[in-house]
C-alpha cells in the first residue's frame, strides 16, 4: 500500500478522532471507564447477553425461540450475544448461539471503540483453539473483517497494537496451531492495514521478541508456499519501511538480529571460529536514502543505539570509521580551522579611522573612550591590505552561502525538531552553524548599507563560529560523549537553572533599587540605574567581583540585610544545585559513553556519504554476483562463539560489585572463603569452591533463564 493511496484513509480516521474527541468532550480514559461500566450494566440487564455471559445454554436456546428476542440487539460496544459469549469463553453458549442464530457469526461490533471486531478476532485473540475451530465450521470469515475501532489502533500511550486482520491477531499471540488454522482456511499471509503494516511489521512491534521471533519464521514459511516474487520481509509499509527497518529504528534488537541471521550465508566452521557472509541489503547506506543506519541514527528511541552493537552493523561502521570517515572528517575539521581562522583575521584588521575632530559624543552619565570608529564604505578598500582583508572577507561570505546550502537540505530532510534536538546528529551545534551563517551575511549587509554597528553582529559570529568547532570533537573517541556531556548541561541543567536564577536576582536586585534610586548615580556606578544592578547582582553572585558597598554612604540596615539573604540563596543554595545536576548529567552520560560515540561515528559516516561525491567514498562488502547466491552485496565476518566467555563475563562482574556476597573487602573475602554450604548434591563447598558455586550456579541461574530464550534467535 503507497503513501497516496493510504492518506484519504489516514485523514479519515484523523476525523473520527476528532469528531469522538469533540462529540464525547472528556478525556480517553474517562470515555474507557464510562463505556465498559455501561457495557457491564447491558450485559446484565439484557437476558440474551447474561445468558450468555453466565453460559447458560438451556436460557440461551429459550430465548432464541421467543420472537420478542431480538438476536441483533447491540450493547455499550456495539456488540452482540455472541461477542458477549466468545468475550466470556463460553463454548457451549456461543455453540448455541451459532445453531439458533448463524448470521451472528460475521456480524462485527460497531462502536467507534470497537468497529469491525468480529467474534472470530475475540477469540483468536484469547486463544481458544476450540472456538476458533467452531467460528470457521459455521462460516465464520477469515479473511475480510478489519478491526478499525480506535481501541485497537497504534497511538500514543496505547496498550495494545494488533493490527486490524484476524491473521495479525492470532500472529501477535504466536499460537502456531490457530496461525496455521487460519492459513488452511483461506487467511493471506500477505494483509496489510491501514498504515501498510504487514503481519511482519506488527509482529516487531510486539513486546514479546521471542514469541514474535517464533510467528516470524512460521508466517515466511507458509508465505513461501505462495512463491511470490517479493519475499514477506522486504514488503515496505506506507512510510516504505520493511520489517527489518522498524526493527532497527524500534530498537528491537531482538527480532533484528533474528532476521539478520536468517539472510546470512554460512561459510565454514573452525571450533569456536565461525565465517559468515552478511546481507548488507537495507543496512548500507551507501545505495539507500532509507537504511537501517539513517533510520538509528534519526530514531528518537533510545533503544535503537543498541542496534550499532550487533554484527554486521558494528563491523560496517567500524570498517568505513577506518577506512575513509575519520580521514575526511578531521580534513573538514582543518578546512573549518582555516576557515575560521581567515574570518578572525578580517575581523581583527577591519577598517577603522581616528574620530573626525566634528565628532559627537553621546551624551551619558558615563566616559565615552572611543578614539576609533568604522571607515565608510568607500574608504575601506583602498590600500593593498585592504584588498587582501577584501579577499578574505569574500572567502567568509562564500563560506557562509556553502554552509546554509548544505545546512538547508538536511533541515528538511529530517525535520528542524529532530535535526537540531538530537544530540547524535549535532544538536545545537547545527543551530550555531546555521546562525553563524546568517549573522555572516548581515555583517556583508551592514558593511554595504555602512551601519555603524557592524561590531555586535561580528562579535555575535565569532563566539558562534569558534565554539561551533566543538562539534568536530566527535572525531575523536575521548572528546566525543564529553561534547555531548556539554550540550545536555547547556539545554538541560542550565535552562532549569537560569529559569530559578532569574526570579532571585529579579526579585532581590529590586529590592536594593528601592534604595539606590533615591541617590546619587555618580557615587555609586555599580548602582546606578536598574539593569546595572542586575548585572552587578549576577556579578556577586558568580563571584566575579566582591559587594560593591560603600561604606561611606549612609544607607539603610535592610540593604545589608538583603545583600546577606541574596549571597545565602544565590551564591549557596542555588550555585549547588547547579553543580549537582551537572554531575548526575555527567555520570548518566557516562554509562551511555560507548552508545553515544557509535551513534556519533554513524551520523558522521552518514553525513559524509550524503555530501562527498561517490567516487571519493566507496562501496564496502563483496559483491554477491560470483560468491553468493543472490546479487547482493555481502560483509564476511569471522566471528568466535566461546560459550564460557558470557560466564567469565558475570565472574567478574559478580566480583567487582562489592556487595558483601562476593567480595566486600579482605576481612569479607577471607570470611567467605572459610564458610561452607551445602548444595543440591548434599556436599559441601568451602571456600573458593563456594564462590564458583555462587557464581556459576545460583547467581547464574536466574540470568541464564531470562536470557535463553533470546539467546537462542542471536
Amino acid at each position: 500500500m503507497s503513501l497516496v493511496t493510504s492518506a484519504p484513509v489516514e485523514l479519515n480516521h484523523w476525523w473520527k478522532q476528532l469528531r469522538f474527541r469533540l462529540q464525547n468532550k472528556k478525556g480517553w480514559n474517562e470515555v474507557l471507564d464510562e463505556t465498559f461500566l455501561l457495557q457491564t450494566k447491558l450485559v446484565n440487564d439484557i437476558p440474551l447477553f447474561y445468558a450468555a455471559k453466565t453460559n447458560s445454554v438451556g436460557s440461551v436456546r429459550n430465548l432464541l425461540t421467543y420472537a420478542s428476542t431480538d438476536i441483533f440487539e447491540r450493547g455499550a460496544l456495539g456488540e452482540t450475544a455472541l461477542h458477549v459469549a466468545v468475550m466470556n469463553e463460553n463454548l457451549e453458549a456461543a455453540v448455541a448461539l451459532m445453531d439458533g442464530a448463524p448470521e451472528l457469526v460475521n456480524e462485527p461490533m460497531t462502536s467507534e471503540l470497537f468497529q469491525g471486531l468480529t467474534p472470530l478476532h475475540i477469540a483468536v485473540i484469547n486463544q481458544n483453539t476450540g472456538l476458533v475451530q467452531h467460528l470457521i465450521s459455521r462460516g465464520a470469515d477469515v479473511a475480510t473483517p478489519r478491526v478499525t475501532g480506535l481501541y485497537f489502533r497504534k497511538r500514543k500511550g496505547g496498550l495494545v497494537y494488533y493490527g486490524e486482520h484476524i491473521l495479525s491477531f492470532a500472529a501477535c499471540t504466536g499460537n502456531e496451531d490457530i496461525i496455521s488454522t487460519l492459513i488452511d482456511a483461506g487467511a493471506s499471509t500477505r494483509v496489510q492495514d491501514v498504515r501498510g503494516n504487514t503481519l511482519l511489521h506488527v509482529l516487531v512491534l510486539q513486546p514479546n521478541r521471542v514469541t514474535a521471533c517464533q510467528a516470524i519464521d512460521l508466517i515466511m514459511v507458509r508465505d513461501a508456499e505462495l512463491n511470490e516474487s517479493l519475499s514477506l520481509d522486504m514488503v515496505p509499509n506506507a512510510r516504505g519501511l520493511t520489517p527489518f527497518k522498524v526493527a532497527a529504528k524500534k530498537g528491537n534488537t531482538v527480532v533484528f538480529q533474528h532476521l539478520v541471521n536468517k539472510r546470512r550465508v554460512f561459510q565454514c566452521s573452525f571450533g569456536p571460529l565461525t565465517s559468515n557472509l552478511y546481507d548488507l541489503t537495507e543496512i548500507d547506506s551507501w545505495a539507500d536514502n532509507k537504511s537501517v543506519l539513517e533510520l538509528v541514527v534519526c530514531s528518537k528511541h533510545t533503544e535503537a543505539r543498541k542496534i550499532l552493537e550487533l554484527t554486521p552493523v558494528k563491523q560496517l561502521v567500524r570498517l568505513k570509521w577506518n577506512l575513509y570517515g575519520k580521514h575526511y572528517f578531521r580534513l573538514l575539521l582543518l578546512l573549518y580551522t582555516v576557515y575560521m581562522s581567515i574570518f578572525t583575521v578580517c575581523c581583527l584588521f577591519r577598517p577603522l579611522k581616528h574620530i573626525p575632530p566634528d565628532y559627537v559624543k553621546p551624551a551619558s552619565i558615563y566616559n565615552d573612550q572611543t578614539i576609533y570608529i568604522p571607515k565608510r564604505l568607500n574608504e575601506s578598500y583602498v590600500t593593498y591590505d585592504d584588498h587582501l582583508r577584501l579577499g578574505g572577507e569574500i572567502i567568509s561570505v562564500v563560506g557562509a552561502v556553502l554552509i546554509l546550502l548544505l545546512v538547508v537540505p538536511d533541515i528538511l530532510r529530517v525535520g528542524p525538531k529532530r535535526y537540531f534536538g538530537q544530540s547524535a546528529l549535532g544538536g545545537p551545534f547545527h543551530l550555531i552553524l546555521a546562525a553563524f551563517a546568517l549573522f555572516v551575511l548581515l555583517l556583508c549587509v551592514f558593511r554595504l548599507c555602512e551601519v555603524q554597528e557592524e561590531m555586535s553582529i561580528m562579535a555575535v559570529c565569532l563566539i558562534f563560529g569558534w565554539c561551533d568547532i566543538m562539534f568536530f570533537a566527535r572525531g575523536f573517541e575521548m572528546l566525543g560523549p564529553y561534547v555531548i556531556v556539554i550540550q545536555k548541561m547547556v539545554l538541560r541543567d542550565l535552562v532549569r537553572f537560569v529559569w530559578l536564577f532569574l526570579v532571585v536576582l529579579i526579585g532581590f536586585s529590586t529590592a536594593v533599587w528601592m534604595f539606590y534610586m533615591t541617590q546619587d548615580p555618580l557615587s555609586l556606578p555599580n548602582f546606578t540605574t536598574y539593569p546595572v544592578i542586575l548585572f552587578t547582582e549576577f556579578e556577586v553572585d558568580t563571584t566575579f567581583v566582591n559587594l560593591p558597598v560603600d561604606e561611606t554612604v549612609r544607607m539603610s540596615a535592610v540593604i545589608y540585610v538583603v545583600h546577606v539573604a541574596f549571597t545565602l540563596v544565590s551564591a549557596m543554595l542555588l550555585t549547588n544545585l547547579l553543580i549537582a545536576m551537572m554531575s548526575d548529567t555527567q555520570s548518566r552520560v557516562g554509562e551511555e559513553r560507548d552508545d553515544l560515540w557509535r551513534t556519533q561515528v554513524a551520523a558522521t559516516i552518514l553525513m559524509l556519504e550524503r555530501r562527498l561525491p561517490r567516487r571519493l567514498v566507496p562501496r564496502l562488502g563483496i559483491r554477491g554476483l560470483k560468491y553468493a547466491p543472490r546479487d547482493h552485496w555481502y560483509l564476511r565476518v569471522e566471528d568466535t562463539n566461546d560459550e564460557l566467555m558470557p560466564k567469565m563475563k558475570q565472574y567478574i562482574e559478580l566480583f567487582s560489585k562489592g556487595d558483601g556476597k562476593a567480595v566486600a573487602g579482605a576481612g569479607s573475602l577471607s570470611g567467605m572463603c572459610t564458610a561452607s554450604s551445602e548444595d543440591r548434591g548434599g556436599l559441601k563447598t568451602t571456600g573458593w569452591g563456594l564462590i564458583r558455586h555462587r557464581v556459576w550456579g545460583s547467581e547464574m541461574k536466574y540470568k541464564e533463564l531470562q536470557e535463553k530464550q533470546d539467546n537462542n534467535y542471536l
